[in-house]
């Protein structure tokens, strides 16, 4: 069978047009579990560690009862905006099959058999395997609770389907034998609620037909990709096999065709590896089921976006985070995913930084991510083996597509202060209003920050969202002008942003008054700056009104600061956060700098920040402009 040609003619297209897919039973490209080359506990290649920790996970809870997502904590998301007590059980319960799958196909012992066996039931049995907070039950039906003769394809469906594919692909034969009849009850429900939707309807929001493309497209559609290739295996749907995977594929295309040119992620670096890196797998996955012959590896914007880890990383466990990342994100992120990305299109610097995360005897992957990637980590011998390395920490990125500068003293070493700043617009995926923003790190430590997001609810992605406060500009690096603060939308944008790079100096300019529509500027001119010679900081403000309006009160420049902080005169001593040294924040004298204590009690929050952050305000009701600087607090003797 060979795929169509498609009705949207991205940079898949011609790639994936003609190419013959292999037969289901090796479309998926991890060995079986009869394999015991790789899965024989004492002699195989899959990664020991890994399943050793697995399996001792599974041994403790296998007499405890299956996590149970309730009625009741789905109806909170439409009264009360709870998603994650109902998302908390149904995530641990797919964690819990997977680490019994991995401990069948390890052991091949029946009791883990059976463990599996109970999981893959439990799931079937699901009434929805849509998250209640992406479902459009309340808005077609007017229920509060999944309509299960309407299924909502989503990101929890897509897990789903996959999870269940990967399981009948590495122990499918082993589960008929201890259960017969389970594999077409897996094939049943992967019909009916994703297969079947997923071809009737096409006005998902997440295929992108209106243009607007984020990270659903590529996790969806990868996922219906892995679903397809092996659920849909009899001699009486190869058509529709052909179809499902060439419609998934046409709809991946379109995230493609949308990925800028420098590969940036506006969503920012955790949502990478959920967008972009999806793309990256589901594009892996096709090409191991077309024996090659889909490669999709002259194409530059996924080339460049195999980069943009490395170029968002500050230091150690710390990155960018703009929009709805956390600076410091859970570490146990499929590092080889990545690894497999970067030698597949030969980037050595981003091999090198998915290799910093790999230590010799600890796990080569973990369950949190899903079963298909901890399959993929296990069995991938160059990540198995791979050697620990240094990583590439560039000295300057600058991207385009987002307007996002990071500039460090020396490449390769987070040694000194690095400065990151932005411009964009305030329509950017998962977006915070912060056009104009910037972060100060230190020995990569952010000191000068953004907040990152809290636990999501119902509000976060409703009409409410920027009345949470880590959303608002006021809590964001940038000025609020005469009592005003950035609204969204997408014409709320930095204009004429230029930057300047060389070995002295890396700089960033930009206008923000279009980002502050009601406060009457004519301009307001920002100029971000790293100075290798002099080791410092410089952030230069300088606005003007359109208006004669002598009321210019209420004008004042934010900075949220992580660490100890100590105001002074003419400035502020912060001593940051995990050691980083101390630095010093200076402004002019006459200004009186007010602090505020904003104590932390969201763990999305805390296990980044601890307690509590603090804003800064400088009043500028009389000014016109504003040098602020940042050095370290360090003896020029000690200075590296």
């Amino acid at each position: 069978m060979s795929f169509p040609a498609a009705a949207f003619r991205g940079p898949l297209a011609a790639i994936a047009e003609g190419a013959t897919l292999t037969a289901p039973d090796r479309s998926l490209p991890v060995p079986v579990a009869s394999d015991r080359d790789v899965w024989d506990t004492s002699s195989g290649s899959a990664d020991r560690a890994a399943i050793e920790e697995v399996i001792a996970r599974a041994t403790d809870e296998r007499s405890t009862p299956w996590p149970q997502p309730r009625a009741s904590d789905a109806a909170r998301v439409h009264r009360d905006g709870d998603r994650t007590a109902w998302e908390d059980a149904a995530f641990e319960r797919q964690r819990r099959l997977s680490r019994a799958t991995v401990a069948a196909a390890a052991t091949l012992d029946e009791g883990w058999v059976d463990e599996v066996v109970d999981g893959v039931v439990l799931l079937c049995e699901q009434s929805s395997w849509c998250w209640p907070a992406h479902d459009d039950t309340r808005r077609v039906h007017g229920a509060v609770l999944a309509t299960v003769t309407d299924p909502f394809v989503d990101l929890g469906a897509g897990e789903v389907v996959a999870q269940l594919a990967w399981i009948d692909h590495l122990l499918g034969s082993v589960l008929e034998a201890r259960a017969p009849g389970i594999r077409r009850r897996i094939r049943h429900e992967a019909r009916v609620r994703v297969f079947e939707p997923f071809r009737r309807r096409r006005d998902w929001h997440w295929i992108g037909l209106d243009g607007d493309v984020h990270n659903w497209n590529p996790w969806i559609h990868g996922n219906v990709i892995v679903a397809a290739l092996r659920l849909l295996d009899a001699d009486t749907e190869i058509a529709e096999r052909e179809g499902v995977v060439a419609l998934a594929v046409e709809g991946l295309d379109r995230y493609v065709a949308a990925l800028p040119a420098d590969g940036a992620i506006d969503e920012g670096y955790a949502y990478w590896w959920n967008g972009a890196c999806r793309a990256l797998e589901a594009l892996d996955v096709l090409a191991h089921a077309t024996d090659g012959a889909v490669d999709a590896t002259s194409v530059g914007s996924l080339r460049e976006t195999v980069a943009f880890p490395h170029r968002s990383h500050l230091g150690g466990d710390w990155f960018v985070n703009h929009a709805d990342g956390q600076a410091r994100p859970p570490s146990d992120q499929p590092w080889h995913a990545l690894h497999r990305a970067a030698r597949r299109y030969g980037d050595v610097e981003a091999e090198a930084m998915a290799a910093s995360h790999r230590h010799p005897g600890s796990p080569a992957a973990t369950e949190r991510e899903g079963l298909g990637r901890l399959l993929r980590g296990l069995t991938d011998p160059a990540w198995v083996g791979a050697s620990p390395a240094s990583p590439p920490l560039p000295r300057a990125v600058w991207l385009p597509s987002t307007e996002v500068l990071l500039a460090r003293h020396d490449a390769g070493s987070p040694a000194g202060l690095a400065l990151v700043a932005k411009g964009g617009n305030n329509a950017e995926h998962h977006n915070h209003n912060d056009v104009g923003s910037f972060l100060v790190a230190v020995d990569g430590v952010p000191v000068i920050v953004d907040a990152g997001r809290p636990t999501y609810t119902a509000a976060t992605f409703g009409p409410d969202r920027y009345d949470i406060w880590t959303m608002q500009s006021s809590w964001h690096n940038v000025p609020v002008v005469r009592g005003t603060t950035q609204p969204a939308g997408g014409d709320v944008a930095a204009r004429d942003a230029v930057t300047g790079i060389d070995d002295e100096r890396a700089t960033f300019s930009a206008d923000l008054a279009g980002a502050y529509p009601a406060a009457g500027l004519a301009s307001w001119r920002r100029t971000a700056a790293l100075d290798r010679v002099t080791r410092r900081i410089e952030i230069r403000d300088e606005w003007r009104f359109a208006d004669a309006a002598p009321t210019r009160a209420d004008t004042a420049l934010h900075l949220l600061l992580a660490g100890e902080v100590q105001l002074e005169r003419g400035g502020a001593r912060v001593t940051p956060l995990g050691g980083a040294r101390p630095v010093r924040l200076r402004w002019a004298d006459d200004l009186e700098a007010t602090a505020q204590v904003r104590h932390l009690d969201d763990p999305m929050l805390t296990e980044v920040w601890g307690e509590r952050l603090t804003r800064l305000a400088l009043p500028l009701a009389s000014r016109t402009q504003l040098l602020l600087t940042v050095e370290l607090d360090t003896p020029i003797e000690d200075l590296p």
